[in-house]
């Protein structure tokens, strides 16, 4: 049976502001505000209703959630900035749920989003945190695809894996892309256009590095009995590990591998019950590391596991994930979020999964010297096909 830690808290929406490649007329701000406004319309709620507010952000300063919270027209008894990057959406969620708990907000949004121009960008590769500033802004070494250049490097080692194996990866995520109107990259990609396309820092060409867009993305999570709409989903697991190998590991697994036991044991349910799984896919290595920890190629044939991907006997990123819908910098931590919501209200259009009931959503980010010091995964439920 699922644990019921979550009773009484459902989440009552998951949006997206459609993501560009430039977003010259508006700003970061601008992006939150709309999402925000989004996922009002979509729960029902008025902004009258809000007394919590999350917020993840690498461009919105010199602001922070306060001033949002003014410019938005909030006076929350429960405020949050968040700086967990790609795990940020299930950290937010996972203390939000928490603040309703506990008496601290009744309904909750929270908001993720980036307006980058270049500058914009190269400051956040370059100065990261102090470590980055400090001992790899001086390499010259042009942000994170090297470090996962070699991380994928040591990965195909491993598993003895080829170029081709991460490309079908891409191409399976580019077919479901295909799907949703809101992917900044629609169209059609073949192994030959993969394996073909330039390289960026061996082994890793132009389709397998996360492309940079501008986007806001927005979760509203509130007390059940407050919540006036049918199409809601509700928490049956969350678990958070941050910084579990000090950076002294291989990069090859992450933290979810310490969490998934619990993970799976609280949501009452396992990794082949999953209808739908989102995981963070800043690049192709990532998806199979974070897939691995998460319980699903138990016997280690990751081989098996791309062809299952790529058959869609197993839905993954179904979206087209960040690969091909682009990464909103602090965004990209709830788009997969959002997606496994609007896959379980079955609102996905053309690309919904049949009858989804269950999905599993992770975060994964916030490279120290060499790899992510955060993981994090939560798995979700439809309150209407779920059990009551």
């Amino acid at each position: 049976m699922p644990s019921r830690d979550f009773d009484h808290v459902l989440v009552a929406a998951g949006v997206e502001v459609p993501y560009r490649r430039q977003a010259p007329r508006e700003s970061t701000g601008d992006l939150l505000a709309r999402a925000f406004g989004a996922a009002l319309a979509q729960s029902g709620f008025s902004i009258r209703d809000i007394d919590g507010l999350g917020v993840a952000s690498f461009t919105l300063a010199p602001d922070h959630a306060i001033d949002l919270a003014w410019r938005l027209g909030l006076s929350p008894r429960w405020c949050m900035d968040d700086c967990h990057g790609g795990a940020s959406a299930i950290n937010l969620l996972q203390h939000a749920i928490r603040a309703i708990q506990h008496g601290d907000a009744n309904v909750v949004a929270l908001v993720s989003g980036d307006r980058f121009e270049p500058a914009d960008f190269r400051q956040l590769i370059e100065h990261y945190n102090l470590t980055t500033r400090t001992w790899l802004r001086p390499l010259k070494n042009g942000g994170p695809n090297s470090l996962f250049a070699m991380l994928t490097q040591r990965h195909a080692k491993r598993h003895d894996l080829a170029r081709r194996d991460y490309g079908a990866l891409c191409v399976a995520q580019r077919a479901w892309a295909a799907l949703n109107p809101n992917a900044v990259y629609q169209t059609p990609l073949r192994i030959e256009d993969y394996l073909a396309a330039p390289i960026v820092a061996e082994p890793l060409g132009r389709f397998d590095c996360v492309p940079v867009v501008c986007g806001a993305n927005a979760v509203i999570v509130a007390r059940s009995d407050l919540v006036r709409k049918a199409a809601n989903v509700r928490v049956r697991a969350l678990k958070c590990q941050y910084n579990a190998d000090h950076q002294a590991g291989d990069g090859l697994q992450t933290s979810l591998a310490t969490l998934a036991a619990d993970l799976w044991q609280q949501a009452g349910a396992m990794p082949d019950d999953m209808d739908m799984v989102s995981v963070y896919d800043d690049y192709p290595v990532m998806t199979l590391v974070q897939l691995a920890d998460l319980g699903f190629a138990p016997d280690g044939d990751l081989r098996a596991l791309i062809a299952r991907i790529g058959s869609r006997a197993l839905p993954v990123n179904t979206s087209g994930g960040q690969l091909s819908v682009g990464q909103a910098g602090a965004a990209g931590g709830m788009h997969g979020l959002v997606e496994a919501i609007t896959q379980l209200r079955g609102d996905a259009g053309e690309r919904q999964v049949a009858n989804a009931r269950l999905a599993v959503v992770s975060g994964y980010g916030m490279v120290e010297y060499r790899y992510g010091m955060c993981a994090n995964a939560v798995v979700l439920e439809s309150a209407q096909r779920g059990v009551q």
